[in-house]
């Protein structure tokens, strides 16, 4: 199969290809090659003006009285942020933090008014105001600016009845207060909508395997005893699995087999176990039903046997509920602590530490990720016929999950906040993703709405230089059935360093997953089943969260649907392969250029190279390992210097047809008419046949290999065995040494004295007998 042209111009390639950035990083105090000491080296300062409003005193209530509904309105140049008000209190608490940008003040004044709340006008109730060239800055560590008194006054200068308690001052993101405190950057945000736009950190549920052993069950009672096809029922939550039938039909059936379910603390739900009776092929009776909280669920660490019980089983009987203490079914069930719980695919997962804390190793390292900002987002069209881009990032490793602020109105977004993670694998890989918010603005309200998906970016940890700091621009790009589009690019900085070399390198000698995935390994349908489950647990969980990380952020972020079937990927795995045997083919290449001796001096070379390892045979593995050794010092000076990023060319979304791109997006199940499943079915069916062909073919060199002692053909059979007593016979006088000369020397032989003809070994093969003749 031929590999399609690219039909993308090189411009274009070099417009998904990385960047390397040279940001201001940790406000130009530090260069890269520096070693870090604060949170936000990793970033570009970005300066702040805050206002603390903590609280009033004595305000003045309307005609004279003590009652007020005060609230304050903080205004620098066009910007105004406001408190909530307080009804009838002239001795209001607030303790609300203002920050304002710096790069988008207006006005060298800041203005601080406290106002009562009255319908449609409000009444002023004085002002204190504070000149910018006077505001003291901020740097952490230091200690939260103390707040102090101020008098009101009115709009002459006089002072006026009622005292501000306030803390006015310049900082930049690194200070505490940031992470809470209303920004100017969200002016127009409704106050309902806030909280869904500001950082936040979330952690993944602590999630478990329950294995459940469904022995036999004893004394069944069903309504019909002339058919006895039963099996049990398993339910926690929204997954529900069953056994198979027995293979006899008895009112004590015996199955002893495993169910495998995924489990979140805390246990809130129970395990449901029912004995189904199948009386006609659609009509099912239940012979009785048991609830097992897991909290009462043994949970172990390793293989270890676990002890078996009898629950009995109850019958509903209208309203009323029935024990049949004669009805019991023995179960086995535990909750695997041994093993990860896979809500990834392996080959780019963030973590592989087992369930159970007491099995985890010491951190070898630490990732810090610097989000700076991302440039020439597309900009989407919303509710009202609004233009823009409500940006923000999520990054996942390990089990914590971090989501910047959105950015409002920007398709220009600078995030520049720092995250840490600790690294117990460094074969692992950070995922960064990047989102449209379409929840602001009455998103809400819009059924079905969801966020847009910008783009994501992986680094494997593995490829990073330790204590190296990382910047460059990453393009986000994003395939969908109409085909690939760059979406604008992000710039990140990233840094891991670990605390020991020789711990960090232990890793690399220890197998990727828990003990227990080799002692007590799943199934490939067990794994697809479980991290199915596991996916939709971890979605539902951070879906609660406040602001929650919705379904298709977590979806996308864990890739789930990347196992579906998929033309395009297929083809692209293929190339793969083809480029992984690149480097043999070449090689058996150059060893027939030799045997038919194109260029006579290195033939020559290669008979004197040969001789004299066969003379010196311990020299051929010393040879072998320093001849590798030179092919890697030979490469060191072409190492790639950049993390590696999802490569266009390697997935092939410029070379499919658009509707194998159609088909890859397709719904599971497919809603299209019967006339395009048709035509896709047949060219599946024409790309399956020749996958088929190849491994019926890979399948018959195997079987002609075993026939060649099984007496399947007697006379190659009998042909084999007096060639191995020959030659055994012969080996017994003739040297190795000399066996393995005669060999290669006939191998490389002059061209004249060879023939096109197959070789008789090569014949005899061919003619062995292999099982496709048994085939239907």
């Amino acid at each position: 199969m031929p590999r399609p042209a690219p039909n993308q111009s090189s411009a274009r390639e070099d417009d998904y290809c990385l960047k390397e950035t040279s940001p201001n990083l940790g406000g130009g105090r530090l260069s890269r090659g520096d070693k870090l000491t604060t949170a936000f080296d990793l970033v570009e300062q970005m300066h702040y003006l805050y206002v603390r409003v903590v609280k009033a005193k004595e305000l003045p209530g309307k005609d004279g009285s003590e009652s007020c509904d005060p609230y304050v309105e903080v205004k620098v140049g066009n910007f105004k942020g406001f408190t909530k008000h307080i009804e009838k209190k002239s001795n209001p608490v607030w303790s609300q933090v203002f920050a304002f940008s710096k790069d988008r003040l207006q006005s060298s004044f800041i203005e601080v008014s406290v106002k009562d709340k009255n319908g449609g006008k409000d009444d002023f109730m004085g002002v204190v105001l504070f000149d910018l060239h006077d505001v003291p800055r901020r740097v952490p560590p230091d200690s939260p600016l103390a707040p102090q008194w101020y008098r009101l006054e009115d709009r002459k200068g006089s002072k006026v009845k009622g005292e501000l308690m306030l803390a006015v001052w310049m900082g930049t993101q690194a200070d505490e207060s940031f992470t809470e405190a209303w920004q100017s950057d969200a002016a127009g945000v409704s106050v309902e909508a806030l909280a869904s736009i500001r950082s936040k950190v979330y952690v993944s549920p602590k999630l478990w395997y329950l294995r459940v052993n469904v022995i036999q069950a004893q004394d069944l009672v069903p309504s019909d005893r002339t058919r006895n096809e039963v099996y049990v029922k398993a339910a926690l939550g929204t997954i529900v699995l069953r056994t198979r039938f027995p293979q006899t039909r008895t009112i004590n059936p015996f199955w002893n087999e495993d169910l495998m379910f995924v489990a979140s603390e805390p246990f809130e739900e129970p395990l449901v176990l029912s004995v189904e009776n199948r009386v006609v092929a659609n009509k099912e009776e239940t012979l009785g039903k048991c609830m097992i909280s897991l909290q009462d669920v043994e949970r172990r660490l390793e293989n270890r046997p676990v002890s078996a019980k009898w629950f009995n089983l109850e019958k509903m009987s209208g309203e009323q509920k029935e024990v049949k203490f004669s009805s019991r079914i023995h179960l086995r069930i535990c909750l695997d602590g041994g093993y990860h719980v896979l809500d990834e695919a392996t080959h780019f997962s963030t973590d592989f530490r087992p369930t159970m804390k007491h099995l985890w190793k010491p951190s070898t390292g630490v990732l810090e990720l610097g989000i700076i900002n991302a440039h020439d987002l597309l900009l989407k069209e919303k509710k009202g016929g609004r233009r823009n881009t409500d940006a923000y990032c999520v990054a996942k490793y390990g089990q914590k999950w971090i989501r910047t602020r959105t950015i409002i109105d920007s398709s220009s977004p600078r995030w520049n906040e720092q995250y840490t993670w600790e690294v117990f694998d460094p074969c692992t890989v950070i995922t960064v993703g990047v989102f449209d918010n379409s929840h602001l603005h009455g998103g809400d309200k819009a059924a079905g709405s969801k966020d847009t998906i910008i783009g994501k970016v992986r680094i494997r940890l593995s490829t990073l230089e330790t204590g190296r700091v990382y910047t460059h621009s990453y393009p986000l790009l994003v395939l969908d059935s109409s085909g690939l589009k760059k979406m604008g690019e992000i710039q990140l900085s990233v840094k891991f360093s670990c605390s020991s070399l020789l711990n960090l390198l232990n890793v690399y000698a220890q197998p990727l997953l828990p003990k227990m995935h080799y002692v007590q390994p799943l199934s490939m349908y067990q794994v697809d089943s479980l991290r199915h489950q596991a996916t939709k647990i971890v979605s539902a969980r951070l879906g609660r969260a406040e602001p929650p990380l919705r379904k298709e952020v977590v979806e996308y972020m864990l890739d789930v649907g990347s196992n579906m079937f998929s033309m395009r990927r297929s083809k692209a795995n293929y190339y793969r392969i083809i480029e992984v045997i690149s480097d043999l083919k070449m090689a058996l290449k150059w060893f027939d250029e030799i045997c038919l001796w194109k260029n006579p001096f290195t033939t020559v070379l290669i008979h004197i190279l040969f001789l004299l390892l066969a003379l010196f045979p311990e020299l051929i593995l010393p040879l072998v390992f320093f001849y590798l050794l030179i092919i890697g010092v030979w490469r060191y000076r072409r190492r790639p210097r950049h993390p590696p990023h999802m490569e266009v060319k390697l997935s092939l979304p410029d070379t499919v047809f658009p509707d194998e791109l159609e088909e890859e997006f397709d719904s599971f199940p497919t809603s299209l008419q019967a006339e395009i499943l048709k035509i896709r079915y047949d060219r599946v069916r024409s790309v399956a046949s020749r996958i088929q062909t190849l491994m019926g073919d890979l399948a018959t060199q195997g079987e002609r290999l075993q026939a060649l002692l099984s007496w399947r053909d007697p006379r190659a059979t009998a042909l084999c065995m007096i060639f191995c007593l020959t030659a055994g016979t012969l080996f017994l006088f003739i040297p190795f040494r000399v066996f393995a000369v005669l060999v290669v020397l006939y191998v490389l032989r002059h061209p004249r004295l060879r023939h096109r003809m197959p070789s008789v070994p090569l014949s005899f093969f061919k003619r062995l007998p292999a099982r496709t003749d048994s085939m239907f």
